[in-house]
């Protein structure tokens, strides 16, 4: 008996504890055919599949991303949470390098969350930019001509002049967004929040133990370390990710992203450089 229940999937030897592992890792919402980011399509698959898993006692997500979509940050946390309560599984978190701005908003649907002591936490913010290039075009003779319906519709035009009155209205925007994460952030941690408002919502970042300090994540742990502790040495920690194989590749499937990579996406070479340029930068920002 004990040979044959060996033989046996993790998840259906009954006397082992099984907690499914799900990886969150990439700039949400952004994609390049080469590099597709996080996104509500390309991961609730996976987060079904992970609260589904027969016998589970919790479900761990580890997540890596130095943040981007509100909008797709936003649905995958609720619907980790909406999984959470259908299934009555507490969800424990692990942050590998970053989870920052819509990566920590993602972290947030953790009912704890795990760092290492190198991890950044934080940036609860949003940010916008644009670049500003009618002296470029100026100086090398190139005339810009524009035609918009409605008057707002050429907002933050890169190739004209600033406008105060736009620069106001995305200002406006911004922080109606940044209202929505700041309350996520105090739903989800509520009590364990110990900065002042001022601080923990100015888009600052920390790295895990002074997060910790500050009520944003809960301990330092890894993976492995902390679920042996919790379920017992012998829990099982299968990973739940995209199929692999010949036919995935050709379809062009990575996970997290699902996103098909075809001859199609060579016409626009040029805009996937600046997207995977942007994509970058991000990651710069919080020195990866």
């Amino acid at each position: 008996m004990t040979t044959l229940k060996g033989l046996l999937p993790a998840r259906l030897r009954k006397s082992e504890a099984v907690v499914p592992v799900v990886r969150l890792s990439g700039v949400i919402g952004a994609a390049t055919p080469l590099r597709p980011g996080l996104s509500l399509a390309g991961v609730a698959k996976l987060l079904d599949k992970a609260f589904a898993t027969k016998n589970a006692k919790a479900v761990a997500l580890v997540i890596n991303s130095p943040g981007g979509s509100p909008v797709q940050s936003r649905q995958i946390y609720l619907r980790i949470r909406h999984l959470a309560e259908e299934k009555k599984l507490p969800v424990l978190v692990f942050v590998e390098d970053v989870a920052a701005s819509g990566g920590y908003m993602i972290a947030c649907a953790g009912d704890e969350i795990f760092v290492d002591p190198s991890s950044i936490v934080g940036s609860i913010g949003v940010v916008g930019g644009t670049f500003g290039f009618q002296e470029l075009i100026r100086k090398i003779g190139v005339e810009r001509r524009l035609y918009t319906a409605g008057e707002r519709k050429a907002t933050l035009d890169p190739f004209l002049p600033e406008n105060p009155d736009d620069v106001a209205r995305i200002k406006t925007l911004q922080r109606e967004i940044h209202a929505i994460f700041i309350a996520l952030v105090k739903g989800s941690r509520g009590t364990r929040l110990k900065g002042a408002e001022d601080v923990l919502f100015s888009g600052e970042y920390w790295a895990g133990q002074s997060g910790i300090a500050l009520g944003l994540a809960d301990a330092v742990g890894d993976l492995r370390t902390v679920l042996r502790a919790r379920f017992g040495d012998k829990v099982q920690m299968p990973v739940i990710a995209q199929p692999t194989g010949m036919l995935s590749s050709l379809l062009g499937r990575k996970s997290g992203a699902g996103a098909q990579l075809s001859l199609d996406g060579l016409s626009g070479l040029p805009e996937q450089l600046i997207s995977a340029l942007e994509t970058r930068a991000i990651w710069a920002k919080f020195g990866f």
